[in-house]
């Protein structure tokens, strides 16, 4: 059980506010805040020390402790299968050995936890690379834009959604990540027209990355023409099970009093609520709102008829509305290539397998190898289209005449990491007896940045849909529990230069964000890592007056330098 308290003397240093010179660094003092724990303080409630609840907090705010479960699992009698879990997510991918076998045989990256370091948000690189093991935690966004420059538009069909730039051999990437060409900008003006230093003089700064990719970087057949590419990096994961738990009424509820507030502003609703998924003349949820499709109407990723539609509440695009159909559950699938039985089929494209089975080194390679799955009858011709039907997405890849897959993980596999995915803590919240942490506190709601970063909700009865293969098997469970996470569960738009694809991006929730430092050596925030601190994020908000969160962000800016630094503390400190 990782579920402990570590009172490691050095861990304290660690928490150093971003907001201050080296010569001005001060620390948040986890040491003595013990006595105080559970109980009110100041403009804190008691139940504030715990953002997940007494089913989903733990005690350890130390290295480590993104990785510790909740009371819950605990509790349930669910550790076992939480540990099998893990392993599942931490290991390596290889092509041949169970229960980590998959790769499949193009990915994008070899494990979960190369996204995902030490369980946080992945970090901020100066280079594309999917090198093992080295936290980053980028993905590609490759899109047809609507307009030269814009952040809109569709994905392209030549690679897939989550684009891969690793294969097994003899097969080349989908893409050579060598000829990812990536840079980091400088603000040199806000458009807002606010100055890149506080009015007390001290100064920030403002970076974002570019990217470009060269046709001869795709292997496929067609390449792409006419794209763009934005980055966005993984989320962090703890704490996702509850988030699971809020109840849908409540977010259709936080949706229309979302709508009413701008249309009492006289404002368009639809500039400020995302109309794909609110429609604001019925006052309920529009048709994008709802996840009832995996490739086919009315179905779920496991082929079946979906129990009822649920409101999509995760991913930065709002694009999945469950962990068990949702961000784990298909991550696994589409970033390791690792197939099961309730998604079989291999995660590629037909440009891509069609590329390869033109691919003169490739058939050579295949024919020396008589063992090889796409070896056939061993002439050209045969391994040419055992390539092409294997490879292609659109065939039946585990009924072919040449060999018959079998899926890489199984369904108790897939079930322990369920168990793991719903089954992870949030650390619980630090120094709010601190009188500096109170005024951040004090401050965060003054300058009304928790319209949208909305403190607390209360989670229901908690009955989780779970997919046909795993329906007889019990998850952990968050009934009526009171969290933290600081999130709206909507979408707003922040008008950055080289913004998020779409335009529109999740809110992100805050809690335990201010332990990232401790657990994966970086700090670094929004959804491409461009924040490289609190002070930095909040900035963002403020480059374009067309944001939605300008008036809040232009206050902050107005603060004096001790204010600025509590709410950074209050930040660091939830």
């Amino acid at each position: 059980m990782k579920n402990i308290f570590y009172p490691f003397i050095l861990a304290s240093a660690v928490f150093a506010l971003s907001a201050c010179t080296d010569e001005e660094v001060e620390t948040l003092n986890v040491e003595t805040d013990a006595k105080y724990v559970g109980t009110a303080q100041g403009n804190f409630t008691a139940e504030e020390w715990y953002p997940g609840g007494t089913l989903g907090t733990t005690d350890n705010v130390y290295a480590g402790c993104y990785e510790d479960e909740t009371p819950a699992t605990d509790a349930q009698g669910l550790m076992d299968a939480f540990n099998e879990g893990e392993q599942i997510f931490e290991r390596s991918v290889t092509i041949s050995t169970p229960p980590f076998k998959g790769l499949g045989p193009a990915s994008t990256r070899r494990s979960c936890l190369d996204c995902h370091p030490s369980y946080g948000h992945g970090k901020r690189f100066d280079t594309y690379t999917t090198a093992y093991g080295n936290g980053n935690g980028y993905l590609l966004v490759i899109y047809h834009p609507d307009s030269p420059g814009s952040n809109d538009g569709p994905y392209i069909s030549e690679v897939t959604a989550m684009p891969q730039t690793q294969a097994t051999s003899p097969f080349l990437p989908p893409i050579d990540e060598s000829q990812i060409q990536m840079s980091w900008n400088k603000v040199t003006a806000m458009e807002s027209g606010l100055p890149l230093q506080f009015p007390d003089g001290e100064k920030y700064e403002l970076i974002y990355p570019e990217l470009s990719i060269p046709q001869s970087a795709f292997n496929t057949n067609p390449k792409p023409e006419d794209i763009e590419i934005r980055l966005e990096s993984t989320i962090g994961i703890i704490g996702t099970g509850l988030l699971d738990a809020i109840e849908e009424d409540d977010i259709r509820q936080q949706y229309a009093s979302t709508a009413e507030y701008y249309r009492e502003q006289g404002l368009d609703v639809s500039e400020y609520v995302n109309p794909n998924f609110w429609d604001a003349a019925a006052n309920d949820f529009a048709s994008g709102a709802w996840y009832t499709t995996f490739g086919s109407a009315g179905q779920l990723a496991d082929g079946s008829a979906a129990p009822s539609r649920m409101v999509k509440r995760f991913t930065y695009a709002l694009t999945r509305a469950t962990l068990q159909d949702g961000p784990g559950a298909n991550a696994v699938w589409n970033i390791t290539n690792v197939s099961r039985p309730d998604r079989p089929k291999l995660y590629t494209t037909d440009a891509w397998a069609k590329a390869m089975s033109e691919n003169s080194d490739v058939i050579s390679a295949i024919k020396a190898d008589p063992t090889s799955p796409y070896y056939a009858d061993g002439t050209d011709a045969g391994i040419a289209e055992a390539v092409l039907n294997l490879l292609s997405p659109n065939t039946n890849q585990f009924d072919n005449q040449w060999y018959n897959f079998e899926p890489d993980m199984t369904t108790d596999q897939f079930y322990a990491l369920m168990v793991w995915h719903r089954g992870l803590s949030i650390p619980r919240a630090r120094n709010l007896n601190d009188p500096d942490v109170q005024r951040g506190k004090e401050l965060f709601m003054e300058m009304g940045c928790a319209s949208c970063h909305r403190p607390s909700w209360k989670t229901g009865d908690d009955n989780y849909w779970t997919p046909e293969c795993i329906a007889d098997k019990p998850l952990p469970r968050y009934q009526n529990q009171t969290i933290w996470p600081y999130s709206d569960m909507m979408q707003h738009k922040l008008y950055m230069k080289n913004d998020i694809h779409g335009s529109w991006c999740r809110t992100t929730p805050l809690w335990g964000r201010g332990l990232s430092r401790v657990n994966t050596g970086a700090e670094d925030r929004l959804h491409d890592c461009r924040a490289r601190n609190e002070v930095e994020a909040i900035m963002w908000h403020a480059y374009s007056k067309k944001s939605h969160a300008y008036s809040s962000a232009e206050k902050f800016y107005n603060l004096s330098k001790a204010d600025r630094d509590a709410v950074v503390k209050f930040l660091q400190s939830i």
